[in-house]
């Protein structure tokens, strides 16, 4: 099984970054939130296994998405 891919977008002082998990340089940067979501879930689906962490401008999680959408790390009945 190949390794889940995991991007976070959170707030910088320049604006928002998409990056790979423990990644050292930001895959997408800009100051439309939204923007940078659509792009790091772009990059997100080029992998079998991937997930994309969207932070509030405070750093909590807001929502989590993961690709393909059958692959949610953790299936629960309902």
């Amino acid at each position: 099984m190949t390794e889940r891919k995991i991007y976070h977008v959170n707030k910088t002082e320049e604006g928002w970054e998409g990056k790979l998990e423990d990644g050292q340089r930001a895959s997408v940067t800009g100051t439309n939130k939204q923007e940078v979501v659509k792009k790091t879930i772009e990059i997100a689906k080029n992998h079998n296994t991937s997930s994309v962490i969207i932070h509030t401008q405070d750093g909590k999680i807001e929502e989590e998405r993961t690709f393909p959408r059958g692959s949610d790390p953790e299936k629960t009945k309902g």
